[in-house]
């Protein structure tokens, strides 16, 4: 059986780079590369997928229709983890999430969790909040491979 932490090894031989795919409104797929990795939920504890992301197409999807796929591969290996988005950023608050620091950790979190690494964090921050990005946390519903 494939597992989520089987998902996180493979993303870490490619520096995360998985493809999402969300749904939009008419039933179709919009896909598009992140960069993802594995993290511990900062409520519950549960081990998740999380991205960074921001623009209204793939938000506007997850807002809607939070059920989400990522895939990661190496050369012809693949990993697909299936589940629902929970959305965390300046438009999507959350009970855990108490003030804008507390944003401001979290995507540096999914950023390092997904294979990042930044010399100047402040200017990281500072972007992040200027582009009004938001962390996108999947908790996985089905994992499967080529495998």
């Amino acid at each position: 059986m494939t597992t989520l932490d089987d998902a996180a090894a493979l993303a870490a031989r490619e520096h995360g780079l998985a493809v999402v795919s969300t749904l939009r409104a008419d039933a179709t797929l919009q896909s598009s590369v992140v960069n993802a990795g594995r993290l511990v939920h900062p409520a519950t504890g549960a081990p998740v997928l999380g991205f960074v992301t921001y623009g209204r197409v793939k938000l506007a999807n997850l807002r809607a229709r939070p059920q989400v796929t990522l895939t990661f591969r190496s050369g012809w290996e693949w990993i697909a983890v299936e589940g629902r988005a929970e959305l965390a950023g300046p438009d999507d608050p959350r009970p855990w999430l108490t003030d804008a620091d507390r944003l401001r950790l979290l995507l540096r979190e999914v950023f390092t969790a997904a294979g990042g690494q930044h010399d100047d964090w402040a200017e990281y921050d500072r972007v992040m909040a200027e582009q009004r990005r938001t962390a996108v946390l999947v908790a996985p519903t089905r994992v499967y491979s080529n495998r």
